[in-house]
């Protein structure tokens, strides 16, 4: 079997139902409709979820919670992942968490937060820290800075430019070799 041999099944596709062509077809006088009532009007289509006028289902429900239309979804990054993936002295930033992989994008705000034990020295730029992060960061002595999300994404443009005029130069010497 191949895509190009594909046939519809027999039986599977049905004509419409021909209703309104007298008596003796099962379907005429009132063409399925039933006698009087709603659905038998003309032009008349009832909204989904409609009880006849009874309240309905959805708002009889009671409902719970608010979602704030101006939460601030943070990804958090445990310190324990950065010291397993980065080396003594390195710089953390929006960049280098999602090159290690650590993030997928840095499309969200980042968190630090303070799972596990530091022992490396992170000179570390995110948008937010826990206070536990900030105190074990700074105790290994490394640097914990709060960086806006629009100065951390101009940060990423301006680094992703340096790696393209690096990727060029090094492509005009290989060239000129």
């Amino acid at each position: 079997m191949e895509l190009s041999n594909l046939k519809i099944a027999k039986g599977s596709r049905h004509l419409p139902k021909r209703v309104g062509l007298g008596i003796g077809s099962g379907m005429g006088k009132t063409s399925t409709r039933g006698q009087k009532g709603q659905g038998a009007r003309q032009g008349r289509k009832v909204p989904e979820g409609f009880e006849g006028g009874q309240l309905p289902l959805y708002r009889r429900l009671p409902k719970h919670g608010f979602t704030s239309p101006n939460r601030v979804a943070y990804l958090p990054v445990n310190i324990e992942d950065l010291e397993e993936v980065f080396e003594d002295g390195a710089v953390i930033n929006n960049i280098t968490l999602v090159c290690a992989g650590i993030i997928k994008n840095f499309n969200n705000p980042i968190k630090v937060l303070g799972k596990g034990k530091l022992t490396k020295k992170f000179a570390i730029s995110a948008q937010a820290f826990s206070k536990g992060a900030k105190e074990s960061i700074e105790n290994a002595g490394g640097k914990a800075e709060v960086l806006t999300l629009k100065d951390a994404r101009i940060a990423a443009r301006e680094y992703l430019a340096k790696l393209d005029a690096a990727d060029s130069q090094n492509e005009k010497v290989s060239e000129d070799k």
